[in-house]
């Protein structure tokens, strides 16, 4: 059977990032395919998106360049006639990249000399005026977010912090224009582009803002935005919301939780799990360091094993930002950040093949590092949890092939209830 071309092809900077992708297409009616990494062979079902994952957000810029390069290429091969770069709507990022040598990369493969770039999503507290990100009430660079271990986010004017990682001129669409509407939108965006500027930040502070946007950006060869704008790119191609896009497997197995991030959003819900009676074990890899791994791994997994049928259990190295410094100074940045996330990902692998069926997975590289752990390749995107987050379904050759619902959480996303949360819907869902 002649399958037809994709409606739209995404790239996700990373695997959580491209989970809440998935998620607001799903939401809004697309059949969306979500695969981690390039895929080697041609696309096997018809679906309207592939979201295509990468682990590109803290690598060498060079190296992201190189991938999204990749998965463009193979998009472009599906039939994609427009794609959809995504990235952290916390803009997560430092001066050299990666989110702008990337979309200027792009924009070369695509040959088109203009793109907007806004990580706006106000159902999770993501607004965009002026030019400015803010999270909740508070401005980027008060966020937390300046604290973060690997990018640091210290100013919150995203024109400024955008231009300092492209060679390309930068420039606003500001709340004036987008409150005018798609017309006025589009207009502004020929505008810019009669004057010379390549990449137009986009502000944005509530759904209706996103929709316009998305009507406005019909025609472009390359989106760049954090998941919020996909709500409004559907509708490009007839496109309405339906429950039967979101539909997953039946429920088994046990329930455990693995979390790397250090977000302020997953402490609290690492301390709410707890607090409420959930079985926690944490990771010091300060005292991981000079262990044996399988050691350390195994010690956790014997702590595991006799919880697992009682109820859901949590492993996580989540931390203050005291502590990830003092971590930090003792191993590096980089090294501490590996260090993690193979002791993890190995955690991962081993609840797993003691029956857990249902993974709930906390933080970007901590959820890059168990997914191609368990060498999962594709997924298929379920309901959604909390905004941003679903649960998502997959088959894993380390049990064999058989399925695995999965939940692949960004460390700002989610409520306080989160972990305790996300099994109570999955099994709501199936019932």
């Amino acid at each position: 059977m002649r399958l037809k071309p994709l409606k739209l092809g995404c790239i996700a900077d990373d695997f959580t990032g491209a989970t809440d992708l998935a998620n607001n297409l799903v939401r809004t009616g697309m059949r969306v395919l979500q695969t981690i990494g390039v895929p080697a062979q041609a696309l096997e079902v018809e679906v309207d998106a592939v979201v295509v994952a990468l682990k590109s957000r803290t690598c060498a810029a060079d190296q992201a360049v190189q991938q999204s390069l990749q998965a463009c290429g193979w998009l472009l091969a599906q039939g994609a006639p427009q794609i959809y770069f995504k990235y952290c709507s916390t803009f997560d990022s430092t001066p050299q990249g990666n989110i702008g040598p990337v979309i200027e990369a792009l924009m070369a493969a695509l040959d088109t000399d203009f793109t907007v770039a806004t990580p706006a999503f106000p159902a999770n507290q993501r607004t965009v005026f002026k030019g400015h990100l803010f999270v909740g009430d508070v401005l980027l660079s008060e966020s937390g977010m300046q604290l973060h271990p690997l990018t640091p986010m210290t100013d919150s004017n995203l024109v400024r912090v955008l231009q300092a990682q492209c060679r390309k001129p930068v420039g606003l669409i500001d709340y004036a224009t987008v409150a005018q509407g798609a017309q006025a939108i589009r207009q502004r965006m020929a505008q810019l582009r009669h004057q010379g500027l390549a990449v137009a930040v986009v502000d944005a502070l509530c759904d209706t803002d996103l929709m316009q946007l998305g009507a406005a950006l019909k025609d472009m060869p390359l989106i760049t935005a954090a998941s919020g704008v996909a709500i409004g790119v559907p509708q490009n191609f007839g496109l309405a919301p339906s429950d039967q896009a979101s539909v997953l497997p039946p429920v088994q197995g046990y329930r455990a939780i693995v979390s790397g991030s250090c977000s302020r959003a997953t402490l609290r819900q690492v301390q709410q799990f707890i607090a409420s009676g959930g079985a926690g074990r944490a990771l010091d890899p300060l005292q991981a360091l000079g262990a044996n791994p399988q050691d350390v791994v195994a010690e956790i997994l014997a702590w595991a094993e006799p919880l697992l049928p009682q109820g859901a259990v949590l492993v996580y190295s989540s931390a203050p930002a005291d502590a990830v410094s003092a971590t930090q100074n003792a191993l590096g940045a980089s090294a501490a950040g590996v260090l993690i996330e193979h002791h993890l990902a190995a955690v991962a692998r081993g609840l797993v093949a003691l029956g857990v069926r249902q993974l709930v997975l906390a933080g970007g590289e901590t959820a890059g590092a168990c997914v191609q752990a368990l060498g999962i390749s594709q997924m298929q995107i379920g309901p959604q949890i909390d905004p941003g987050v679903p649960w998502c379904y997959a088959h894993s050759p380390q049990i064999g092939g058989a399925g695995l619902h999965l939940a692949l959480k960004s460390g700002n996303f989610g409520s306080d209830e989160f972990f305790t949360r996300a099994f109570e819907f999955l099994q709501g869902a199936r019932s």
